[in-house]
């Protein structure tokens, strides 16, 4: 259950009501040492994609932020944002979200893992719960049916609190 509040808390969280600079002031710091830590190498471009997305602080396509890059005077052109969101999936401080073909930040970037997401469908909100019970289970699960999983990420959809009270009360 404390998992399920603390999902409920983020789902507020992503709806701005805390202290956006603070947050990307810490993923950025934070992907710097990952970074450091593992040997990869967290170029300006790289870094700039990464603050974009945390920045925005729920799903955000490529395109979208190809345009901000752009509305920066910047000329990056398509390969070079998704050669960066490729690195950042790769180094762990970012997720993709298949359902909303989108890219959100890692809030666990220190420890590579799987993680599961609640999708909201109709605002279109992210909340990552990062269970390890829930992964290992999936892993043995997956493994169990001799099954070899490309991505362990695991995407629930449906609506989340505020959107459920919206309908409900139509």
């Amino acid at each position: 259950m404390a998992i399920m509040k603390s999902a409920a808390s983020r789902f507020a969280d992503s709806r701005g009501r805390h202290d956006h600079r603070r947050c990307v002031s810490k993923a950025l710091h934070t992907a710097d040492e990952v970074c450091a830590e593992r040997g990869l190498n967290l170029t300006p471009t790289r870094k700039r994609v990464l603050e974009l997305i945390w920045t925005r602080h729920a799903p955000i396509g490529a395109y979208d932020i190809l345009s901000r890059l752009s509305k920066e005077g910047r000329q990056d052109a398509p390969p070079t944002v998704y050669r960066a969101l490729s690195f950042l999936i790769g180094a762990g401080l970012i997720h993709r979200i298949d359902t909303l073909n989108a890219y959100l930040g890692c809030e666990t970037p220190k420890h590579l893992h799987a993680a599961q997401f609640l999708v909201c469908r109709s605002c279109r909100a992210v909340t990552e719960l990062g269970d390890p019970a829930i992964a290992r289970l999936l892993a043995q699960r997956v493994k169990a049916a001799g099954f070899t999983a490309d991505a362990r990420d695991l995407e629930i959809k449906g609506l989340c609190d505020t959107c459920r009270g919206s309908a409900d009360a139509t």
